[in-house]
């Protein structure tokens, strides 16, 4: 591929990941919403983040994989309670690597 069609792709995908941030900011930094969307919106990133890990952790070759031999599953349960007891990103992500290290370790 030539250099100027690495540009354009770069620039296009620039556009396209700006574009869904920029304008909500644009349109939206000077208005009041109301409770309801404000509340609405808040779930966003639980939403994503479960639509993001779901498949990681339920999923083996497009079928459902609950089994003592799915390490990742069996490192999300005390990494979930870790995350509710401490609300820390730090010690959740550090806490589920462990957990993981150690579950892949014994089984």
């Amino acid at each position: 591929m030539e250099s100027s069609k690495y540009i354009y792709m770069i620039a296009g995908m620039l556009f396209v990941t700006f574009l869904p941030r920029f304008l909500p900011l644009m349109f939206l930094s000077n208005k009041n919403l109301p409770d309801n969307v404000i509340r609405w919106l808040s779930f966003i990133p639980a939403a994503v983040l479960s639509a993001l890990l779901a498949p990681a952790l339920l999923l083996d070759e497009g079928s459902l994989y609950l089994s003592l031999e799915n390490t990742a599953l069996l490192a999300f349960i005390p990494t979930l309670v870790l995350a509710y007891k401490t609300k820390n990103i730090f010690y959740t992500v550090s806490g589920g690597l462990i957990f993981y290290l150690i579950i892949d370790i014994i089984f």
